[in-house]
């Protein structure tokens, strides 16, 4: 169904203030007498009845042109700044030769060229041979003529009627020119995105809110019932300004279903005078582009006409330093307003990136501790499914003990026995996997210590303190193992006594059994009677 919005016109609320109306804002809008034009090939600062060049990128576009590219970095080609003076006019140069001979060569010519000839021939007249004084005065208007050129500001007079050019950026002779690129918009035009810049801060726009802007922007499209407006997105531009994106979505009658309006369409509607008139006075609107991306043939007739200003071959070199021809597009930067300009948006934009980073820094971080979390769910839920596995194979075996009681042992029991009993002695074995076990343990504590020693000596602690730094499991097992040591010693010290006491005792039965021989001997007594007697005696 095609899309038309029909000729009556609707009264509409102001989304800033107007005498006369309610505003969300409490404040009338400041009345400039150039503030809003649209399409991208329009000057930013004129009237509504500004005259809009052939191309976008045409000679004293300052404006925000549909292919700016605020998000990509302005590359300035390998040219630089200069064009310079690249042709003569006449035989003597374009500084020199006979003044008389060059006035009337620019008099023959000036009826049968077209305004931009003339104009030329006009600029190299007052830059060579103005005739304003008739003496010597002449040559130096002409170099002062040849400095405003060069500048791109100011009069150059060149004959004592007060003829005169006035030297402006995208004049053939500035020197202060360059060739960007920027980014081509990738948007289709059946998403129907419209950029809306307004004269306001993006606080501003962001207090009235989004309903606010689309119901103002719905009785400007004259309050259709079939027709929504919703607010993409909304950013800040430089000088308090704010780009507002939207849409507009389309009814059918008949089937009811919603579709988008094009873009082209919606920007062929509002740059009617007076729509564009309700913009400014509703919204404070500065300018409107649709965001949509450009045909091949488009770009192609970019391409090949050089901007005004820009040298041929200057275009031409920077066409062929295009890093990406795909995805960027050259564009010119005349004087320093331009440069300003783009400098402004790119800060913005690098600002709105670092932002961006910010957030997404903060959300890695968050998912980095969600992760964290997880994993050490995830370990808890497997050693719990450890015990739980353990519990269910202790009831599976009570189970089964329960099953095969007062039953023999089967043969297949038994083989799966002698089977358990051959992998526990492999097991348990010190040379086999037990043994190699504890080696791989002890090998992996000893690089647990190394890397504690070495992330010691990087943390910058004293030596005495990276000496005696030790994990907390090797110091229990240290400990342990004092413990035993010392258990150890404590039962050999009382076995070490035991045998003392009972080594007295023998010496001191010794000694008495000495003293009762000696004694016996004195006495005259046979000492071979009665002995065992005494003896046993002596022993009871």
């Amino acid at each position: 169904m095609a899309f038309s919005f029909g000729n009556k016109t609707a009264g509409t609320g102001s989304l800033f203030g107007q005498s006369g109306t309610t505003s969300a804002f409490g404040a009338k809008p400041a009345t400039t007498a150039s503030a809003f034009t649209f399409g991208a090939g329009s000057s930013s600062v004129t009237g509504f009845g500004a005259k809009t060049t052939a191309s976008i990128f045409g000679g004293g576009n300052t404006g925000t042109s549909a292919f700016s590219g605020f998000g990509k970095t302005t590359t300035t080609a390998s040219t630089g700044f200069s064009t310079g003076f690249t042709s003569t006019l006449g035989g003597g140069g374009l500084f020199g030769g006979n003044q008389q001979q060059q006035q009337q060569q620019q008099q023959q010519v000036q009826n049968s060229q077209d305004p931009g000839t003339t104009l030329l021939l006009n600029t190299a007249s007052a830059l060579s041979a103005p005739i304003v004084f008739g003496d010597e005065r002449d040559a130096i208007l002409a170099k002062w003529n040849q400095i405003q050129a060069f500048w791109g500001t100011g009069r150059g007079f060149y004959r004592k009627d007060g003829s005169h050019v006035t030297f402006t950026p995208e004049n053939h002779f500035c020197r202060f020119k360059a060739v960007g690129y920027s980014c081509l918009p990738k948007t289709k035009d059946d998403e129907g995105l419209l950029a809306i810049v307004v004269n306001k801060k993006e606080s501003e726009i962001t207090s009235v809110g989004n309903d606010k802007i689309s119901s103002v922007i719905h009785g400007i499209l004259e309050s259709k019932p079939n027709l929504s407006v919703k607010v993409d997105s909304v950013r800040s531009l430089p000088g308090d300004r704010t780009e507002i994106t939207v849409y507009v979505e389309e009814q059918s009658a008949a089937t009811g279903t919603i579709k988008r309006v094009p873009a082209s369409e919606l920007h062929a509607f509002v740059s009617q005078r007076r729509i564009q008139q309700q913009l400014q006075q509703n919204m404070a609107a500065v300018s409107c582009m649709p965001r949509a991306a450009m045909r091949p043939e488009q770009i192609k007739q970019i391409l090949e006409n050089p901007p005004s200003g820009i040298d041929a071959v200057i275009w031409e070199q920077a066409k062929a330093d295009n890093p990406d021809p795909t995805s960027l597009i050259p564009v010119p930067m005349i004087g320093f307003s331009e440069l300003q300009n783009r400098l402004m948006h790119q800060e913005m934009m690098a600002k709105q990136h670092q932002s961006r980073l910010d957030i997404l820094s903060n959300k890695l971080h968050d998912l980095q501790q969600m992760q964290v979390n997880a994993q050490s769910m995830i370990e808890q839920n497997k050693r719990q499914y450890l015990q739980l596995s353990h519990r269910v194979l202790k009831v599976i075996i009570a189970q089964e003990i329960c099953r095969k009681a007062g039953f023999a042992i089967q043969p297949d029991e038994e083989q799966l026995r002698v089977q358990l009993e051959s992998i526990y002695s492999e097991l348990s074995a010190p040379t086999q996997c037990r043994g190699r076990l504890n080696e791989m343990l002890s090998q992996m504590r000893m690089q647990h210590h190394h890397n504690t020693l070495a992330s010691s000596l990087t943390s910058g602690q004293n030596r005495s303190d990276r000496e005696g730094i030790l994990d907390d499991e090797a110091l229990s097992e240290i400990k342990l193992h004092l413990k035993k040591q010392q258990e150890g010693l404590n039962t050999l010290i009382g076995l070490l006594r035991e045998d003392f006491e009972d080594l007295k005792l023998m010496e001191h039965g010794l000694t008495d059994e000495d003293a009762l021989v000696s004694g016996m001997g004195q006495t005259g007594m046979n000492p071979t009677v009665g002995s065992r007697g005494s003896a046993y005696r002596y022993y009871r």
